[in-house]
C-alpha cells in the first residue's frame, strides 16, 4: 500500500482535495515482512478482505472504492453488490489488469461488460496489461469511462523522450480527472 506507484496515486488524489484511504492485502503485508515474492491469490480470494476494510471504514461522505491493478480488479468485482444496495457511489480503478502480461487472450473482463457501478479506469496507452489497441477491441459496460495517459506505462510513467510527460503530469491529470468525474455525481 505504501510502494511507489501506489503512493504516488494517493498523494495525487489527495493534493485534488480526495479523501484517501488505503490498506493492505495480507499477501502484500506477508511479502513485506518475510520477503516472499510468492504469486498474489486469485482475484476472488481477495474479496473477502476488501469487503471487511469497507467494513471497518464508515464514511459520512459518498463512498468510491478502487484501486491500483490487482486491489482495482477486486473492487470491480465486489462493486455491483455494494452499488446495489447504496454503499458506494462508484469505482476507480488505475492500471486494471485487463490480461496477464504477454497473454492478451486470457482476459480478466467478463463482469465488467454487464457492471452497472459508475466506473473510472485511468490507464496508460502501452500498460502491459492491456494498452489502448487491445482495450479497444473490449466490449465493456456504458457505465464504464476510460481515460487514457499518453505513452504510460501500468504506474501511467511514460517515457519522457517520447512524451514529453513526467509521471508526475500523468498524475496531476489522472487526480483532477478523478475529481471531475467525482464532482459530476454531485451535479446530478
Amino acid at each position: 500500500m505504501d510502494g511507489p506507484g501506489m503512493t504516488a496515486v494517493a498523494e495525487a488524489l489527495a493534493r485534488a482535495e480526495l479523501r484517501v484511504v488505503r490498506f493492505e492485502f495480507a499477501y502484500m503485508g506477508t511479502r513485506r515482512t518475510t520477503g516472499s515474492r510468492k504469486p498474489p491469490p486469485k482475484a476472488e480470494k481477495l474479496i473477502d478482505e476488501f469487503h471487511a476494510a469497507i467494513d471497518a471504514f464508515n464514511p459520512d461522505l459518498p463512498l468510491f472504492i478502487g484501486g491500483k491493478s490487482m486491489g482495482g480488479r477486486v473492487a470491480s468485482m465486489l462493486a455491483d453488490d455494494l452499488f446495489a444496495v447504496e454503499r458506494i457511489a462508484g469505482l476507480l480503478c488505475i492500471g486494471y489488469p485487463f490480461h496477464p502480461i504477454g497473454k492478451p487472450d486470457k482476459r480478466r473482463t467478463a463482469h465488467l461488460e454487464s457492471l452497472a457501478t459508475p466506473t473510472l479506469i485511468c490507464l496508460g496507452t502501452r500498460d502491459p496489461f492491456g494498452n489502448q489497441n487491445e482495450v479497444a477491441e473490449y466490449t465493456l459496460a456504458p457505465s464504464i469511462d476510460l481515460r487514457w495517459f499518453e505513452d504510460g506505462d501500468h504506474d501511467l510513467k511514460p517515457r519522457k523522450r517520447i512524451s514529453g510527460f513526467t509521471q508526475a503530469d500523468h498524475m496531476a491529470s489522472m487526480a483532477a480527472s478523478v475529481s471531475d468525474w467525482i464532482d459530476g455525481f454531485s451535479a446530478d
